[in-house]
């Protein structure tokens, strides 16, 4: 049964995104600085992959990650090469340690984005969604997700929709602390990175 808001997302969510983030964010800087420096030398500017995404309520916002591939462009059709020919060492090692996504939280202190939610995916992907997909849109998108634990990549689109769907039903504190707690035990097993067979993660295309 769907559920619009409970107690948590509509009155403390806010407030444990921002003193989780605010706790732990000196503690990155270092490493926010290091992981700057080293994509600023390999891949060059920008060092910030920025694009549009849909949030809550399917409002555009700029989600903000560190850069992972290089712009190689095919010379007879002008259009970009796949993800695995411009995924480069870096960015394989940032993206299997999650690292790349640490600009997101900037995201969260803005109020865009949550710790927690389901993963902002393409502008694109709007129209293709049927209503029960489209409810992921009822929250903020979040850094991490009940289907980045599940399986992350490896998962089908029709399953990580329905990881999303709960999640988004059933919202509380201890459930956010949950997965938090569970994203940390993923990322040190490097689990889940990429579908198989890909580089990233094949484009959603809509429902058959």
């Amino acid at each position: 049964m769907e559920k619009k808001c409970n107690f948590f997302s509509k009155h403390m969510k806010r407030i444990f995104d921002i003193v989780i983030t605010l706790l732990v964010f000196p503690f990155f800087i270092p490493l926010f600085v290091a992981i700057y420096l080293m994509v600023r030398c390999n891949l060059g500017k920008p060092v910030f992959f920025i694009q549009e995404r849909p949030g809550l309520n399917e409002k555009p916002f700029k989600m903000f990650k560190f850069r992972t591939m290089l712009d190689k462009y095919d010379i007879c059709s002008g259009e970009l090469l796949p993800d695995d020919q411009r995924l480069t060492k870096l960015g394989r090692w940032l993206r299997s340690t999650s690292l790349d996504e640490l600009p997101e939280l900037y995201n969260v202190l803005k109020g865009e984005m949550s710790l927690v939610g389901p993963r902002p995916l393409l502008m694109e992907y709007l129209g293709l969604y049927n209503k029960r997909q489209a409810y992921r849109h009822k929250v903020k998108p979040g850094i991490t997700g009940l289907a980045q634990i599940s399986g992350r990549n490896e998962l089908s689109w029709e399953e990580r929709f329905e990881f999303d769907y709960y999640y988004v039903t059933n919202q509380s504190l201890w459930f956010d602390f949950k997965i938090l707690l569970l994203t940390f035990k993923k990322v040190l097993h490097k689990e889940g990175i990429s579908e198989k067979g890909k580089a990233t993660m094949s484009k959603f295309t809509g429902n058959k």
